[in-house]
């Protein structure tokens, strides 16, 4: 089963040993999804055998295996970081997703003691619409947020007002709207603003919340029955309970940091430790979080590194049947290389794309890290079978959503032309935009 999706790309790349026309490696990174979703208790030592196993292989096996420039691409620090050319190099996304799990670990202690989660229960309903309320503010509050900190928000919420007892496919649900809500803004998910830098209009992705819309819906539909039986929402709020006006101001530094830093770095994770060492000044800091995030944080840098050694050179010609596939594959393979892959293809509906490889990772608690960051609240969710088998609704949420979309929208793939041509469309004569894309082409043709 593991093996399955693996087989509509896995031929890519023309080195190294291959069996049945599928290469080593995705043998040994299947494995390792294997052991993981096996062995839920030694996830992070599965991870790191793993993609210590993979490297040894490209080492020992794969001749002059370009390392260095896998990690750190072909151009200098300073050019990726001044040009936002960080997708050259694997460093960029994994220095990002190590500061965004760690921060917004602490962003969710901090937000938990500023006891803007105590009083909640006297604006939720009482019954089976409290939870259902409260995943769709996950699902707006991700819609312009990183879906990690709605998740993460959404998580801490949940262990109060249900008393520390949040149904397995509940939080499988969570996880769900948080990726649903930021599958249609190119602030809400890191795939959507990728192809917003690469030059995607952000109009052209909007429509991806039709899916998510009627995603939404059934998510919280069963998760929120779900929880109901398991743990009512409660109605009572702790006595002398008040707002620690110092600790929602922190939160909402953090909010403002990451959402700024997206936007004009395209590295959240820089406005949210800026934020953190400013806030430090002014709250005591709950450091001891970071302690009890960094084995998750390890284990998911382990799983997109080992994915990012993949040789997925190719995908299968752009149709909406691929776009489908794709989401599954994300649930067990890293979306970000897959996104980038669609980018360099071309022909994508870009809407569809964006809810597939966006929600897709919801099927499965490390296909995406909103899922990932939230188990180190709840490490009894990271039961892959259990998960599987109790968020059940969130499989049929994606097909649904993505079948709702193509039947209202059809698939509207971007023209044969590149999405982005700024040789074309620069109307400055000599402009250093067309002046670079002319020099990159000539390179290309006469090397």
């Amino acid at each position: 089963m593991v093996l399955i999706p693996f087989w509509a790309f896995a031929g890519g790349g023309s080195a190294g040993a291959s069996i049945g026309g599928i290469r080593i490696e995705f043998f040994l990174f299947a494995l390792t999804l294997l052991g993981v979703a096996l062995f839920h208790h030694q996830t992070f030592w599965v991870a790191l055998i793993g993609l210590t196993t993979i490297i040894l292989y490209k080492l020992f096996f794969i001749a002059d295996y370009p390392f260095a420039e896998h990690l750190f691409g072909t151009n200098s620090l300073v050019d990726q970081l001044v040009h936002k050319e960080l997708r050259q190099g694997e460093w960029g996304i994994l220095v990002n997703l190590f500061g965004l799990l760690l921060g917004f670990g602490l962003l969710a202690k901090i937000f938990e003691e500023s006891g803007v989660p105590d009083i909640l229960p006297k604006y939720l309903p009482n019954d089976w619409k409290g939870p259902f309320v409260l995943l769709i503010f996950v699902f707006i509050l991700s819609s312009f947020l990183d879906n990690i900190a709605a998740a993460m928000i959404g998580g801490t919420i949940a262990l109060v007002v249900f008393k520390n007892k949040v149904h397995i496919g509940y939080i499988a649900g969570i996880v769900a709207a948080s990726n649903a809500g930021g599958s249609g803004s190119v602030l809400g998910d890191t795939t959507t603003t990728m192809m917003w830098i690469d030059g995607v209009a952000a109009f052209n992705v909007l429509h991806a919340f039709i899916a998510a819309f009627a995603a939404l819906f059934i998510i919280a539909w069963f998760a929120a029955h779900q929880q109901d039986k398991h743990q009512q929402i409660t109605a009572d709020i702790k006595p002398g309970v008040k707002v620690d006006w110092a600790n929602l101001g922190v939160v909402i530094l953090i909010l403002i940091g990451a959402i700024l830093s997206n936007v004009f770095y395209d590295m959240p994770a820089l406005g949210v430790w800026l934020a953190i060492v400013i806030g430090a000044f002014f709250i005591k800091m709950p450091w001891s979080e970071i302690g009890a995030s960094i084995k998750g944080t390890i284990f998911l840098l382990c799983l997109v590194t080992a994915a990012s050694f993949m040789p997925v050179e190719t995908l299968p010609d752009a149709s909406w049947m691929t776009a489908f596939i794709l989401g599954f594959v994300s649930a067990v393979f890293d979306n970000i290389p897959l996104t980038k892959l669609c980018l360099d293809q071309g022909h994508f509906d870009w809407g569809i794309l964006a809810y597939s490889v966006g929600f897709g990772g919801s099927m499965i608690w490390f296909g995406s890290s909103a899922g990932v960051a939230i188990t180190n609240k709840f490490p009894e969710a990271r039961n892959v079978m259990l998960w599987i088998r109790k968020g059940w609704h969130v499989m049929l949420a994606y097909i649904v959503g993505f079948f709702v979309l193509y039947l209202i929208m059809g698939w509207e793939p971007a023209s044969n032309k590149k999405h982005k041509e700024p040789a074309d469309t620069c109307p400055v004569e000599n402009c250093p935009v067309k002046v670079k894309h002319n020099a990159m082409h000539a390179i290309e043709v006469n090397p």
